[in-house]
């Protein structure tokens, strides 16, 4: 960990950076909830993950303090029962039911703290997505995410 950090610090003063990408596609996906990444605060990395019906996504709890819910008005498939994590725990869902997930720490929604899964490459359910009464920081972050989902 030191060496990465080390690494990171020497790119940093280089003028380098590396991109760390926004959205990750796999068969199975971690998702890291940190406070801090890239001069964000409260952060789900990636914050858009493609998987397949079947597939599970593992949201790790890097730092304390965060959780997964998913917003049920809207923001989630037809059928899809409520899903809400423990705060600082590990958390895992495997996604039966293809379209397109949204996802918050419900301690820090109004920060950005938001997230998407899409499930099959479906965007049958993006009007609603759109839709969604996101608030705070997150109204930005969403619009933001969901240009990147067309």
């Amino acid at each position: 960990m030191k060496f990465i950090a080390k690494t990171l610090a020497l790119l940093s003063i280089a003028g380098l950076s590396l991109f760390i990408p926004t959205i990750a596609s796999s068969a199975d996906v971690t998702v890291d909830m940190l406070n801090k990444l890239e001069g964000e605060t409260m952060v789900f990395s990636p914050k858009i993950v493609k998987v397949e019906v079947g597939d599970t996504v593992f949201w790790k709890s890097v730092d304390k303090g965060h959780n997964v819910s998913f917003m049920m008005k809207g923001g989630v498939p037809e059928g899809v029962e409520k899903f809400t994590s423990k705060i600082s725990a590990d958390a895992e869902y495997t996604f039966t039911i293809p379209g397109i997930y949204a996802y918050i720490c419900v301690p820090h929604k109004s920060m950005g703290m938001i997230g998407f899964v899409i499930v099959g490459n479906d965007l049958s359910n993006l009007e609603s997505i759109k839709s969604v009464k996101y608030i705070g920081k997150s109204k930005k972050i969403a619009e933001s995410l969901i240009a990147q989902l067309n």
